[in-house]
């Protein structure tokens, strides 16, 4: 797992542990930046299953509800089986994207 801070966001990238591992590394670290937005890279998968990315859901709702963004970014995901709750984008500039959006709604109070 490699953790790139920029700005008020953190781009952690998976090498080679698996999705339930990821998540609980990610848990363990949580507060180190529960108050960054959250892009978790899957894109060195070349494949991934539902159940896996579902893995990801609780941490999503967790962090979301603290009103900051979490976005999973792989091409590898089938997104109408995706649940809904999950922000999910093909590629990392997307992720970025998703996110300034999210920053703007929230300023507006949406």
């Amino acid at each position: 797992m490699i953790i790139d801070q920029n700005e008020n966001t953190a781009i952690i990238t998976q090498e080679k542990a698996t999705s339930i591992e990821l998540v609980k590394k990610i848990q363990a670290l949580y507060p180190k930046f529960k108050n960054n937005n959250i892009i978790v890279a899957l894109t060195s998968l070349n494949t991934i299953s539902l159940a896996e990315v579902v893995e990801f859901l609780e941490l999503s709702k967790t962090h979301r509800a603290a009103k900051h963004s979490f976005v999973i970014v792989s091409n590898q995901i089938d997104l109408d089986e995706a649940p809904e709750e999950l922000a999910i984008v093909p590629t990392l500039q997307e992720a970025h994207d998703l996110i300034d959006m999210e920053v703007m709604e929230r300023d507006l109070g949406f």
